[in-house]
């Protein structure tokens, strides 16, 4: 049976499809506006061509723009292979003519798709891991706003107030309430740390006098008004503002992450592993799409996550394994953040991670092989449905 092969080079507004044969030829290229009619009218075309021939789409966005098409697709029971921008920018390099245009783009994800073996399959999942994708996606991006605005109110700080910069940990709500209200060296010495206090903890500041004593400590240090004081005192005021309401909408978002996670038939099975909390866990389930059907074996899954190395081998070196190039970014970092966080609260962990510290391993090589342990020990859970015990139970004879 002969095959097609259809690129889709994504676009906001509009997609580029290409289509090719089995041979590399092209049978139809169409720029089709990002539009439901439009793109209906692109698969059935692509279908006529095929006329009864296999189809395979390949894609390289996974969401987002392509939303619409993917689902499309996906409802119409077509194959889609996801192939990654990075992987489409070196293969560029080895096709004919130097411009970039869409047609060439999705030429060469169509025929990389013709030839590459390696390419995984995209599938819908189930709807409580897309909802989870997209809401753990949000809190990423939350997480990364606040912490841009931390470091811009660290260096603002520092420009006006050094010695309170170093005195104060402006990722905790304490430090921060007090800078919505005190920026100035000047400020803080004529509030002193009676009054100070009374301020933080009437705004239910937690450790008010120490926090006051820091401040002021801070202030005694410093009696100079450097150039444009007033005008970065509101500036810092701001930015404290800014990453309170980032600390305040984040929380929010971990409350929906946790409500919506309990409800997935793993949830309680993930949740058992030492490390694993609500949000990696959420992370987890939208990573696999909900279920481990697509992943034959743990070490599948391991090669998914990253936590598998891949050999770099030349010459007369050998034994030289590395990070494989293809991976998935957010699954690592459940891995070994978990894995991480589990040597200090699971003996079982702590055992093996010393293990390999013994063994000469630096500490990143000997978190990185827990976590691909890990991963073994996640995968039989959730096959045989059962979760983690720190002690298998003793098996007596009959």
């Amino acid at each position: 049976m002969s095959r097609i092969w259809a690129g889709i080079d994504s676009g906001k507004g509009h997609h580029h499809g290409l289509a090719l044969d089995a041979d590399g030829k092209t049978l139809l290229s169409r720029r089709v506006a990002n539009d439901e009619p439009e793109l209906l009218k692109l698969i059935g075309d692509v279908l006529a061509l095929a006329d009864g021939d296999r189809v395979t789409w390949a894609i390289d966005m996974t969401g987002g723009e392509p939303g619409l098409l993917l689902a499309l697709l996906i409802n119409h029971g077509q194959e889609v292979l996801y192939i990654p921008g990075r992987l489409v920018n070196r293969a560029s390099d080895g096709y004919r003519g130097e411009g970039k245009t869409d047609a060439r783009d999705a030429y060469v994800i169509a025929d990389q798709a013709r030839m590459r073996r390696d390419l995984r399959p995209m599938r819908p999942g189930d709807e409580a891991a897309v909802e989870l994708r997209l809401l753990t996606g949000r809190r990423a991006d939350l997480v990364e706003d606040r912490t841009r605005v931390v470091n811009r109110l660290r260096g603002t700080l520092l420009g006006i107030f050094p010695a309170l910069e170093r005195a104060l940990d402006v990722t905790n709500t304490g430090p921060l309430r007090l800078l919505t209200g005190y920026q100035t060296p000047a400020a803080i010495r004529r509030a002193g740390i009676t009054r100070l206090t009374k301020w933080l903890a009437n705004r239910k500041v937690r450790s008010a006098s120490s926090l006051a004593e820091a401040a002021v400590e801070a202030a005694d240090r410093q009696h100079t008004a450097v150039p444009g004081e007033k005008t970065i005192a509101k500036l810092v005021r701001t930015l404290a503002e800014e990453v309170m309401t980032l600390n305040e909408q984040i929380t929010e978002m971990d409350k929906l992450i946790e409500g919506r996670f309990r409800e997935h038939e793993l949830a309680d099975i993930v949740l058992s592993v030492p490390g694993i909390g609500t949000v990696l866990g959420a992370e987890f389930v939208a990573a696999v799409g909900g279920s481990l059907d697509e992943f034959d074996s743990p070490d599948a899954l391991a090669a998914f996550g990253g936590v598998a190395p891949a050999p770099r081998d030349s010459g007369k070196v050998s034994g030289n394994l590395h990070r494989p190039a293809s991976y998935h970014r957010r699954l690592q970092r459940v891995f070994y953040t978990s894995a991480l966080v589990s040597v200090r609260c699971d003996p079982n962990s702590r055992k093996f991670y010393d293990r390999k510290r013994a063994e000469g391993k630096k500490h990143v090589q000997a978190v990185l092989a827990l976590a691909r342990r890990r991963v073994n020990v996640l995968w039989a859970l959730i096959r045989d449905r059962r979760c983690y015990e720190v002690a298998p139970p003793v098996m007596t004879a009959a």
